[in-house]
């Protein structure tokens, strides 16, 4: 039983499951409480006391079931089984060590491990088998697969456990007799490996759902985050919308965090003896100073001309994910002229939009002067004092003239004026690039060109709400 939830819990851990070691003692004392029998049962009760947040409780729906089917499968094969007692082995739940068993590789059927194997293979005793291959994957350390291309390797491991390796020198030596016979011995040892391949490759498989695949994609999810948006292919594209989604819970979590912990920051010493007047002094009720905070207000202007059209997607599809923290967030796009985008981005899917976007604001040429101008004077009043204005543009206005004048009044007029640019430092104020005139005038201006620089960017701007 230990055995059982302790790799179910690594389980649920490797799946991004924050299991405390708290927890999983309540989950030991719960099991006992509730037993393994119904399994029903037992997974509201794992459930309620490992899984947190809806998302721990939808890995733990996927991870149960997959963890325990195998189980509840790999027990119903071995119950019954001569020799065991109609108990489960050590993998399943409330199981012991089990008893060596022919086709391990330790001998059986007389003594002859290729029979064995054999046996095996042809299914005659589904309980046995399981129960090799799961000693086997413990033996090959199969639980510690982490990416799918592991899986021969481990495959391999399993069957040389199996004891393979005889079986393959059999296998040579049917072959080298060069005869009718020895070719229908070759041909049905062939066929015994390759039905035991099989399935241990599908106890490989299985083991990467349970315990790699949540790793794996912690790996390839890490590498996309500090790949340039430039350099995203079409195959990144989902993966990379579920990160910035993750990205942004994540980011209006903390910054929810820490602006309930300021609100707690400092006592109010006359409110509470005043409130506490009727108890003789003695501070039942706590007032806290509380400082009015003003609510995260972005106003984003983004230029959408094909040189920096691939960044404005993901500033745009992050900005749109932390609209439950950032409820008060206005959107224009610009090339040649500017134009509030804020509504097709809320009533469309996300691509749609974009493509709609895309057409009707990113041809012609890009002028940075004009689509400042056009904010100012047909949508200046969306900006004020709680405002930060968010611009997201490499800067290159075909040497068109850069209307500093209503970009330092529009700065002036906002709370904070953020510039990020997806290209290097080394690069602005070269060519017809104004970023170098833009930046006396900014609050903040840096270069982002990966979903991590762009996480870190919003998390500054949110921070001047706390």
């Amino acid at each position: 039983m230990e055995r059982t939830l302790t790799r179910y819990i690594r389980a649920l851990r490797s799946a991004g499951a924050g299991v405390s070691t708290t927890e999983a003692m309540d989950a030991a004392r719960t099991v006992e409480v509730v037993g393994w029998e119904d399994r029903g049962v037992l997974k509201t009760a794992l459930g309620t006391v490992l899984a947190k947040s809806v998302e721990e409780k939808a890995i733990h729906e996927q991870l149960f079931e997959l963890y325990f089917s195998r189980e509840a499968a790999a027990n119903a094969a071995a119950e019954g089984q001569p020799g065991e007692g109609g108990e489960p082995d050590a993998g399943q739940p409330g199981g012991g060590e089990a008893e060596p068993q022919a086709g391990d590789g330790e001998g059986g059927e007389g003594g002859d491990p290729v029979e064995a194997l054999s046996a095996l293979a042809r299914g005659e005793n589904p309980g046995q088998l399981a129960m090799a291959l799961e000693r086997a994957g413990a033996s090959a350390g199969v639980d510690e697969i982490r990416f799918a291309t592991q899986s021969g390797y481990f495959v391999r491991k399993m069957m040389e456990q199996m004891g393979v390796e005889a079986l393959e020198a059999r296998l040579m030596e049917a072959l080298s007799r060069r005869n009718a016979e020895g070719d229908a011995e070759a041909e049905a040892l062939m066929g015994t490996r390759s039905a035991l391949q099989k399935q241990a490759r599908a106890f490989v498989e299985a083991r990467f759902e349970i315990y790699g695949r949540s790793a794996q994609d912690a790996f390839m999810n890490e590498i996309l985050a500090e790949r340039s948006f430039g350099a995203l292919g079409r195959s990144d594209t989902e993966r990379m919308r579920a990160l910035v989604e993750r990205m942004a819970k994540r980011l209006a979590v903390r910054h929810a965090r820490r602006r309930k912990v300021k609100d707690r920051g400092r006592l109010d010493v006359r409110r509470t003896l005043r409130a506490n007047a009727g108890h003789d002094g003695v501070p039942f009720d706590i007032i806290w100073k509380i400082k009015r905070k003003d609510r995260p207000k972005i106003v984003a202007v983004c230029d959408v001309s094909g040189s920096v059209a691939q960044y404005v997607r993901f500033l745009l599809l992050f900005l749109h994910a932390l609209k439950e923290k950032v409820t008060d967030l206005e959107t224009f796009a610009f090339s040649a002229h500017l134009a509030d985008v804020s509504r097709p981005l809320e009533t469309l899917p996300f691509e749609t939009a974009m493509r709609a976007i895309v057409d009707e604001v990113g041809s012609g040429g890009t002028d940075y002067g004009a689509a400042f101008l056009e904010l100012d004077r047909d949508f200046g009043e969306v900006i004020d004092r709680r405002t930060t204005v968010l611009v997201l543009g490499d800067g290159r206005s075909n040497y068109s003239d850069p209307r500093l004048d209503v970009f330092k009044q529009i700065a002036d007029q906002a709370k904070r004026l953020v510039w990020l640019c997806p290209e290097p430092a080394t690069n602005w104020g070269s060519g017809d690039s104004c970023l170098l005139e833009y930046r006396p005038f900014c609050t903040l201006l840096t270069h982002c060109s990966t979903v991590t620089d762009l996480e870190r960017a919003l998390d500054e701007i949110l921070m001047a709400y706390d």
